[in-house]
């Protein structure tokens, strides 16, 4: 995992609101007040029992703490933010990798007695005695990475390219920030007409290290082979093929849902368009048929710790908008080209800005490194698309996309980064992560299903925030977001009451 330089924090411009009119709120990092048992955590809970004295006592000392922090006096903020946080604890430790390793010479004896056999098989043209020590290399020695690029290149010399692309991919994702890597990995990939695949591993080593020298040299790559994949979109269009389009592999329709009449020509010419093309078709169906909360103050709040992050995301060719849904469930999902719902659950069910600013980075971070559409253009865009949520579905599983893990690490990496980079603490994610993997105990909240990771994400969290040496200790944004908060659950109740005298009628 690269290590980025910590980006320089910039306080939220939001002001603090006043102490008195916060007190029916629940105190922020890992230790939210306790919510009642539920089966099901899409159904409302029972009413939430009343904070402590000493719960309120905490809330009041973080809306003080916020207040000297946006007034300039940081370092008094940070002397109440560390009064009030617990030092980390690691709970798992995450499997530690070894260091890569570039020079041969680095190797320990019996890796290099693997290098030796491997390069001797290679000039004598034998084949099992050049693939042999080669596959045990890697297997026992993954940190060597002139290892893997040597493996991948004989496999491909004895035609055997998937296993090379599988070798590079298994190197790259454990080494993301080896340029030599990724480059070959990328070459392999275009030499399969893999061009998206191929533009989108460059755009992410682009966002993913944004201070090396070579970023620049990658996003480059990235944008040659989206030329190149568009070019043969339009030939596929054009050509006798688009009759195969149609009635092949892609040849499917779905109705009845919020995709609407969705046929395999349609998505290849929204392929053709681009990622902010599909985005945009599936959000224009979804503002006409779900019942979007409409109350300026919330949707401003959300829209605005979004576009704040945004900003800094690295992707200026997307119009990103966010959205608010009233549902109860602490749950948020991202369309590729930035358009991002959240539920009003996850306002209702965290405990500070800076947490809701987490999962609003997290999502983002999806967007920014295109893996929703990476899924689509995998051919995945109904099966990845879960339940596509037929009318009178429950919004919360409209959609559920099925990110690897790469993809989880990837977004948690950088969602922290952009939280960073906006001036909130940098444990928000992390916090987020444990009041969701204590809410776990009685049900598995629904952003999890879909996020997975439970306590080895709390920890490789707070690994990556100490080894970069992100600060905790700066704005945690408790008395606006309590505030917020409390409007949501009006909002939330007046849709239960409205719903409940409806079906008395």
């Amino acid at each position: 995992m690269q290590r980025s330089a910590t980006p320089e924090a910039t306080a939220a411009p939001q002001p603090s609101p006043n102490p008195e009119a916060t007190e029916q709120s629940k105190p922020t990092e890992t230790q939210p007040t306790p919510s009642p048992e539920t089966n099901d955590p899409n159904k409302p809970s029972a009413e939430e029992p009343a904070p402590t004295p000493e719960e309120v006592a905490r809330q009041l000392k973080f809306i003080e703490a916020d207040r000297l922090y946006l007034a300039g006096q940081i370092p008094e903020a940070e002397k109440l933010y560390r009064e009030i946080k617990q030092p980390f604890t690691k709970i798992i430790k995450p499997q530690e990798l070894k260091p890569a390793i570039l020079d041969p010479a680095q190797l320990s004896p019996a890796g290099k007695v693997y290098w030796r056999e491997a390069e001797a098989g290679i000039a004598s043209k034998l084949q099992t005695r050049t693939l042999v020590p080669l596959k045990l290399l890697v297997e026992q020695y993954p940190e060597f990475i002139l290892g893997n690029i040597r493996y991948a290149e004989v496999l491909k010399q004895y035609d055997r390219p998937k296993e090379a692309l599988d070798v590079l991919e298994r190197a790259s994702s454990l080494y993301p920030d080896q340029p030599e890597l990724t480059k070959v990995r990328i070459a392999a990939l275009a030499k399969e007409k893999k061009w998206m695949e191929a533009s989108l591993a460059a755009r992410q080593f682009a966002i993913l290290n944004p201070n090396h020298p070579q970023a620049p040299e990658f996003t480059n790559l990235a944008e040659e082979n989206l030329k190149r994949y568009k070019s043969y979109i339009r030939g596929e269009i054009r050509g006798n093929a688009i009759a195969n389009i149609i009635t092949g592999t892609l040849g499917y329709a779905v109705t009845g849902s919020l995709l609407g009449p969705f046929s395999a020509l349609d998505s290849t010419i929204m392929l053709l368009r681009g990622e902010e093309s599909i985005g945009e078709s599936v959000a224009k169906q979804a503002k006409k048929q779900l019942d979007l909360i409409k109350d300026e103050t919330v949707v401003g709040y959300v829209n605005e710790i979004g576009q704040k992050l945004a900003k800094v995301a690295g992707r200026n060719e997307f119009k990103y908008e966010f959205f608010v849904i009233p549902e109860e469930s602490l749950n948020a999902f991202a369309l590729p080209g930035g358009k991002i719902f959240v539920n009003a659950g996850a306002i209702a069910k965290t405990n500070s800005e800076a947490e809701l600013a987490g999962l609003i980075g997290h999502e983002l971070s999806h967007v920014v490194l295109s893996h929703g559409f990476q899924l689509v253009t995998q051919g995945n865009l109904i099966s990845n698309v879960t339940q596509y949520l037929p009318f009178g579905g429950t919004v919360g599983q409209l959609f559920a996309f099925s990110y690897s893990r790469d993809m989880e690490r990837q977004a948690d990496t950088l969602g922290t980064r952009l939280i960073v980079a906006t001036g909130y603490a940098a444990d928000g994610l992390r916090n987020l992560m444990a009041t969701l993997e204590k809410q776990q105990k009685n049900a598995p909240p629904t952003w999890l299903s879909s996020h997975p990771g439970g306590k080895e994400r709390v920890s490789y969290l707070e690994e990556l925030i100490s080894r970069s040496k992100y600060n905790r200790y700066a704005y945690e944004g408790v008395g606006r977001h309590t505030e917020i908060k409390a409007k949501v659950k009006q909002l939330l109740k007046e849709k239960k009451e409205r719903k409940e005298k409806k079906q008395d009628s």
